[in-house]
């Protein structure tokens, strides 16, 4: 019975906190999509390691998340980002289910940049998880440079699915 109260209690406690002042707010970002193994998500971008990447789009400048490199345990996921935008990023992971009931522990929301280019612009075709990528790796058809750029973007819906409370 103890246990009980002590779910209610805390219950409670997030509710109140998160209802302070009495109205909600609303923050509007950009929304990107990416592919992880074969389905697309939807994510924002909110904090990055590099300041002209920053700059040109709008989020914050934060030095600090390059230190995250190298760390024992490190965190951070590889997001592929296509040089010439001839397609959408592809994620490592994804939390699956999106939102509370998620289960794939090896997500997270900060990634280290790996550009990709493809060796034959002309033979570019649309690759939809790091699988498929690490093939066109292995049969010489694109170059991947690993970056030290971070970058902070959570996930926030999978296309035609599930999203986090509050993602219209």
């Amino acid at each position: 019975m103890n246990h009980r109260y002590a779910l209610l209690l805390t219950a409670l406690l997030v509710s109140g906190c998160a209802h302070h002042t009495g109205h909600r707010t609303e923050t509007v970002l950009p929304v990107s999509r990416a592919w992880v193994d074969g389905r697309q998500v939807e994510y924002v971008t909110t904090d990055i390691s590099d300041a002209a990447m920053a700059k040109a789009m709008g989020v914050n400048y934060v030095p600090r998340l390059r230190q995250a490199i190298g760390a024992p345990q490190s965190v951070l996921e590889r997001v592929y980002k296509f040089s010439a935008d001839e397609q959408i990023s592809i994620f490592q992971s994804a939390p699956r289910p999106v939102g509370a009931l998620n289960t794939d522990s090896a997500y997270s929301p900060l990634w280290r940049l790996v550009l990709v280019t493809w060796r034959a612009p002309h033979a570019a075709r649309v690759l939809k998880s790091e699988e498929e990528l690490l093939a066109a790796e292995d049969a010489g058809q694109v170059q991947l440079e690993l970056t030290d750029i971070v970058v902070n973007c959570p996930v926030t819906k999978a296309v035609g699915g599930e999203g986090l409370t509050g993602v219209r």
